[in-house]
């Protein structure tokens, strides 16, 4: 798609992110204002609405707005048809990036309000993708979804009992990590990741269908220092935060040996922009830290508190979160295949130590 020159001669072009305040949606901002991009976002700190004001991201949205001439924030629901629609049109002849990461991110919570849930992250997805294709269908589209897709398929996997983690054999054709041919039928989802995966299948659909550059990341535990962590969504930012800040954590179900592969923000815009760069149709990828970065709870706490110096109290529910799952690791191969450049930069120390380094202070100020 050509770009509009200024009469400067400068080339314009739009990148529209959604979510821009959140922690993949901030980092995806900054990126590609660097990249030379005019970048729109989308956010309306719904977030705040789900998990409370300590999960506010205005700040972050103020800060971007404050640091980035480039960058502009339109305070839109994308459940709102028309007026994404609106802001399509104004944009259409420069829009060539469109990073969507808007959503309410918490299958706990999406119980409480299905309705909310499932309109945000489906119907919202599906307005985003018709308004791309009426109004820039050569964009590319790159869609934020997650591993909740699979449901609890993967808590079915012949795992082993060790000291501080669940494993598979070593020999087991998934120890590597899952690939997307996983099945995501005949399991339980939660309800969020139903209404995440009707909202992938829609960008996979809107790929092939329509011949849109469009991609679905299915993210493991995404993290970072921006990470606005709280108990229902965003694990290793709020157990960190607990940590220094001698706040109870609540583990819930698996004895604590549940594992999560972990990928820094950074990791996951350096994907993005890879992607960007060489897009296919419809694609689909596993997006983790792999086998570079993953840690189960019990692992995770006792790293915490060798970071911090404190003891955390932690207590252990028996009741495990509805579709959650016992094993995650992401096989990596997919993507690496495609894009041989990209790879995990951060470890999981790496991960853990920028997040305590970036705001222990802070937290410990605002307690005070």
């Amino acid at each position: 798609m050509a770009s509009r020159l200024t009469s400067g001669g400068k080339t314009i072009s739009v990148a529209i992110i959604t979510g821009s305040g959140g922690l993949i949606g901030s980092e995806s901002v900054r990126f590609f204002a660097e990249q030379g991009f005019d970048v729109v976002g989308i956010e309306n700190d719904m977030r705040a609405s789900f998990f409370g004001p300590e999960a506010s991201t205005a700040h972050v949205s103020a800060e971007l707005e404050r640091d980035l001439d480039s960058f502009r924030c339109e305070p839109l629901d994308i459940r709102d048809d028309e007026g994404i629609r609106r802001l399509f049109e104004r944009h259409r002849r420069d829009v060539q990036l469109v990073v969507h990461t808007a959503a309410q991110p918490s299958h706990d919570w999406a119980a409480s309000d299905p309705q909310t849930d499932f309109t945000v992250n489906a119907n919202g997805t599906l307005n985003l993708l018709q308004a791309a294709r009426d109004f820039a269908p050569d964009a590319t589209f790159i869609f934020m979804s997650t591993n909740k897709v699979y449901g609890d398929r993967p808590n079915f996997l012949p795992l082993e009992e060790h000291e501080t983690r669940l494993e598979l054999p070593v020999d087991h054709d998934y120890y590597a990590g899952i690939p997307t041919s996983m099945s995501i039928d005949s399991c339980t989802h939660s309800l969020f990741g139903v209404s995440k995966a009707a909202a992938d299948l829609m960008v996979q659909e809107y790929g092939r269908y329509f011949g849109m550059p469009t991609v679905c990341f299915r993210g493991g535990c995404l993290t970072g220092p921006q990470h606005a962590g709280a108990q229902l969504h965003g694990f290793l930012a709020y157990l960190m935060k607990c940590t220094v800040l001698g706040t109870p954590y609540t583990i819930f179900g698996y004895d604590g040996k549940q594992v999560r592969d972990n990928i820094h923000a950074h990791d996951v815009v350096r994907a993005f922009a890879a992607f960007h760069a060489n897009p296919r149709v419809a694609a689909v990828y596993n997006l983790g830290g792999g086998r570079e970065s993953n840690i189960s709870m019990l692992e995770a706490i006792e790293a915490c508190e060798r970071i911090t110096g404190n003891s955390l109290y932690w207590t252990l529910s028996d009741t495990p979160r509805i579709g959650d799952h016992r094993w995650w690791i992401s096989d990596l191969d997919a993507l690496n295949a495609d894009y041989p450049a990209w790879e995990v930069t951060y470890g999981i120390e790496d991960v853990l130590q920028d997040i305590y380094s970036r705001n222990a202070e802070t937290w410990s100020v605002a307690r005070s």
